[in-house]
């Protein structure tokens, strides 16, 4: 006959293996078990911690990468789920470092409540636009690579070469580098003109991908947060990232203030050794959403009348630049927070 005991499970995450830590309700170590990270092992691991009792409350490391199979998988089975960011600092330093160890420290940090967050989810719309602003990103980063790649070219190619595309806009180069027909001549610069021709051509050929993925993107984007697009300085790449940083369950975000920590905007306390009552930015949280709240501050410091009133009435009690910035990408959490719960 099964135990009707409340089970706390721990989950240290792999590629291709998950290892399993199953704790009673004061935090006896039952037992420590390897499952493969396959839709069978998840259905054997949670098996296995229903044979010791009641599974009331699970811990998975990286319910973003290795781990969000199973969180899924788990969600599905009835069982709360909880984000572990990390092994326990002090458990490691005490006992060293191993899957099995890992797996304890997250059962136990669920179990204790230090770990209480839930996962970003990435089961519906906003999973789908990661995926999509995931192929976008790297397209536009290999757009901006292919086109330094053929200004490195110019610069080192031949006099006429060089004077030739010297001085022309990204979109100008692009053109008429891929409409080149080199005539065969001079080794050097009949080559050097094949491969700005090769470069021009691959650059219009990620424009066209990034074209197609706009289509696909704002359409979710409009359809998951139309008031979060009608705030002066989001657009459907900001709003995007914001969406991304919340994940498909935005009810997961307790508080406005935990909003800001997770986009590195809460100020917090300076070490003892700086001057009293003076405050700086977290260094953690989500980078990319840290950059989409600078952005809709530059865009309003540019643009937004209110915003330039605040930046000249700030500036004239003494605040500098990055400091008013800092207030302002602040404010901009507080006001995308309401719109994210919202949606």
């Amino acid at each position: 006959m099964v135990s009707t005991r409340a089970i706390t499970g721990g989950v240290d995450t792999h590629a291709d293996t998950h290892v399993a830590a199953a704790l009673d309700p004061i935090g006896g170590l039952l037992g420590v078990s390897e499952f493969p990270a396959t839709p069978a092992g998840y259905g054997q691991l949670i098996g296995w911690l229903r044979s010791f009792g009641t599974v009331c409350l699970v811990g998975i490391e990286g319910t973003g990468s290795y781990g969000a199979g199973l969180a899924r998988h788990i969600s599905a089975a009835g069982i709360r789920v909880v984000e572990v960011d990390r092994a326990d600092r002090q458990d490691r330093h005490r006992q060293g470092k191993s899957d099995p160890l890992d797996a304890v420290s997250a059962a136990r940090a669920a179990l204790s409540g230090r770990a209480a967050g839930a996962p970003r989810g990435r089961d519906g719309q906003v999973e789908a636009i990661r995926a999509l602003m995931v192929a976008k990103r790297t397209a536009r980063a290999q757009r901006t690579q292919t086109i330094n790649q053929a200004r490195a070219l110019i610069i080192t190619g031949p006099d006429d070469v060089r004077t030739r595309f010297t001085g022309q806009t990204p979109a100008e180069l692009v053109a008429e580098l891929a409409g080149l027909r080199p005539q065969p001549g001079s080794m050097v610069r009949y080559h050097t003109l094949l491969a700005l021709r090769e470069l021009g051509r691959r650059a219009q050929y990620l424009d066209a991908q990034l074209e197609r993925l706009d289509e696909l993107i704002v359409p979710l984007v409009t359809a998951r947060a139309p008031s979060l697009l009608r705030l002066h300085g989001v657009g459907p790449d900001t709003a995007a990232v914001l969406l991304i940083a919340a994940g498909d369950h935005p009810d997961r975000l307790r508080s406005e203030a935990a909003w800001a920590h997770l986009c590195a905007v809460a100020p917090i306390p300076a070490s003892s050794g700086k001057t009293q009552n003076r405050h700086r930015l977290n260094r953690g949280g989500d980078r990319q959403a840290n950059h989409a709240l600078w952005r809709i501050v530059i865009t309003r410091m540019s643009s937004h009348p209110p915003t330039r009133a605040y930046v000249t009435r700030r500036s004239r009690e003494g605040l500098s630049k990055p400091e008013i910035i800092r207030c302002l990408k602040r404010y901009a959490a507080r006001e995308t927070y309401r719109y994210l719960r919202a949606g």
